[in-house]
């Protein structure tokens, strides 16, 4: 059997004994962190949660973040809510900056850039580069900045009550891109992949469909390339609309809606013609 490496035994402190050593490294090689999760939260056993307790509770900070950034990112915020100590850990910037090196080992060599959307802390830089890696599939000196990009996009049209107009967000990504140095089509095509990204990834509920029919009834405005949005992503717009949204609308504004799509795009899906109305409540 493998043995442990001398490195792991560094980041205990001395007030810790070896039963909790053997725990730990039981927890970090043999068991699924699963089964922990479940006596933490889990009154059934009263006994082991109160051995569990009690032996995590002893561990020093440092060790704890050892521990917690080789598990899952989908198990985080489960873990966060087990104690109040947890929870503290990754509100503080050290488990993130840990979390970052292991997990991004290159965003240490990374310089900060100019332009309108700000790096952010570690915690940000983690949920950056995340997006960059999952929902783009990039692994290079873009990902981070389109990670960024769009966390901010989507901040905006989530958590504002009156969104800036989309002219504006979306100018203020092509100048990110192009302070960064990238040429206008790069800027446009990041920028187009973002926006649908975004618009894919929103929640369904009443808030959304009031930010899509928002976005649809903006009127043209012209703009030179490459600030005006894609006709990709105005068609997206529509779509969710028409598709995921189509029985929100009340009669008056399902045909002023249309109606613009009509003068927009030539043909439209028949799909789209397909309504039924409802209350503004359904959602």
């Amino acid at each position: 059997m493998h043995r442990p490496s001398k490195f792991i035994f560094s980041f205990v402190s001395p007030g810790v004994d070896a039963t909790i050593v053997l725990l730990c490294l039981q927890l970090l090689i043999f068991f699924p962190f699963y089964w922990l999760l479940t006596v933490m939260t889990d009154n059934r056993d009263s006994d082991t949660l109160t051995l569990v307790d009690n032996s995590f509770g002893r561990l020093p900070d440092h060790l704890l973040i050892e521990i917690f950034i080789r598990l899952p990112v989908s198990e985080w915020a489960q873990i966060s809510c087990v104690k109040k100590q947890w929870a503290s850990l990754f509100l503080g910037e050290c488990l993130w900056q840990a979390a970052l090196m292991r997990t991004f080992p290159s965003a240490s060599q990374a310089k900060r850039w100019p332009g309108p959307i700000p790096q952010g802390l570690s915690k940000r830089r983690f949920a950056a580069l995340y997006v960059g890696k999952h929902i783009f599939a990039l692994d290079n000196d873009i990902d981070e900045i389109v990670g960024h990009t769009y966390l901010f996009l989507k901040e905006q049209l989530e958590l504002s009550n009156m969104p800036p107009p989309s002219g504006i967000l979306h100018g203020t990504i092509i100048d990110q891109f192009i302070t960064c140095g990238k040429s206008r089509d790069v800027a446009h095509e990041l920028a187009s992949q973002i926006w649908l990204a975004v618009l894919d990834n929103l929640e369904e509920n009443q808030h959304t469909f009031l930010l899509l029919k928002r976005l649809a009834l903006e009127g043209d405005v012209f703009l030179p390339f490459p600030y005006s949005r894609s006709i990709k992503v105005q068609w997206r717009v529509f779509e969710k609309l028409f598709t995921d949204f189509r029985d929100c609308f009340d009669q008056a504004d399902y045909y002023d809606v249309l109606a613009i799509a009509k003068n927009k795009f030539q043909p439209i899906p028949s799909a789209w013609f397909k309504v039924q109305r409802c209350t503004s409540n359904s959602l």
